[in-house]
């Protein structure tokens, strides 16, 4: 899995891009204007194609698919958070998340799978909150990588945080190896985002 930060074609796929737009989008509309608008300049980028010959629609479930052009195999999945847009692009269904970090909130943990619970609560306080984000983000990512979003119940489903970026899913659902990979990132110095992303092979 590739990383990048800057809005270019990636060496190989499946990539991720995290952009710093600089933008505040006051509502959803512009949220999801500002997400398309950079994901059809990566996507570009990586196909070798100008911005007018990309195309974002959605399946019926909501998800976003490359509609035009047609024919290249590849999934998408966008996430928007504070002036950031991740794109996610793979030969396989992926999903890709940011959440903010919020060191005063209390995570929500009546949300979470037991396992999840049990390993955030024995951390330091001060440690729970990004746990959390990390977390929340890496759930999101792979129900958006199932194409069921929340309609999945997130307690249903377990994430184990590793220190080295990576985490495993444990789904009684869809046994094996689920793993995505994760990153924190500061927003210009002033709070902390995780992203994840996951791909299904």
């Amino acid at each position: 899995m590739h990383w990048l930060t800057c809005p270019i074609a990636a060496p190989a796929l499946p990539a991720t891009w995290l952009i710093a737009t600089g933008a505040s989008p006051a509502n959803l509309a512009e949220r999801s204007a500002l997400r398309r608008e950079t994901a059809r300049t990566i996507i570009a980028a990586q196909l070798g194609l100008p911005v007018e010959a990309i195309a974002i629609g959605h399946d019926e479930r909501g998800r976003p698919l490359l509609a035009q052009p047609v024919g290249t195999g590849l999934y998408l999945s966008l996430a928007t958070r504070a002036g950031f847009v991740a794109l996610a692009l793979a030969p396989h269904p992926v999903g890709v998340d940011i959440e903010r970090l919020e060191p005063l909130a209390t995570p929500p943990l009546a949300v979470l799978h037991p396992q999840e619970r049990t390993a955030l609560l024995t951390l330091h306080e001060l440690a729970r909150p990004l746990a959390f984000a990390e977390l929340w983000a890496a759930k999101e990512a792979y129900v958006k990588a199932l194409g069921t979003g929340f309609a999945r119940a997130p307690e249903s489903f377990s994430v184990t945080l590793t220190a080295q970026g990576v985490f495993s899913i444990s789904d009684p659902e869809r046994p094996g190896a689920n793993l995505g990979m994760s990153r924190v990132t500061e927003n210009g110095g002033q709070e902390s985002l995780a992203a994840a992303v996951v791909v299904l092979s």
